[in-house]
């Protein structure tokens, strides 16, 4: 079965980028549809981004436009591209993967998980 690790994190301020990673190991990545959530404190993890193992995307209607996932299976990494972060952006994001087929939005659907990277976004 797969791992996941997260990285690149980090404190920055309204209008900057960050590209976060997550690297897999132990098990085949390009089998696995990926996805990314975020936590922000006190409230619930919510869905940010996912690319199947055929590379379809989808966005959660508040990064659309700003956020970019793509893969590299060469790699076994799966990446976010975050472009104008907003102050509402600052939680701690995690990478997700699933063996099973089809678009999800529910971390119940995703039986792998990394431990998290902080982001902060500072108005």
């Amino acid at each position: 079965q797969v791992q996941l690790v997260e990285s690149g994190g980090g404190l920055v301020e309204a209008g900057d980028s960050l590209r976060l990673s997550c690297a897999a190991s132990g098990g085949t990545f390009s089998s696995y549809n990926m996805a990314w959530f975020r936590q922000a404190p006190g409230k619930d993890r919510e869905f940010v981004s996912y690319i199947s193992r055929g590379h379809i995307i989808y966005y959660s209607d508040p990064v659309k436009g700003r956020f970019t996932i793509f893969r590299d299976n060469a790699q076994n990494t799966v990446y976010l591209q975050m472009n104008s972060l907003k102050p509402e952006d600052t939680a701690v994001y995690y990478c997700a993967g699933k063996t099973k087929v089809g678009f999800s939005t529910s971390t119940y659907e995703y039986g792998y998980w990394g431990q998290g990277t902080q982001v902060t976004v500072s108005s």
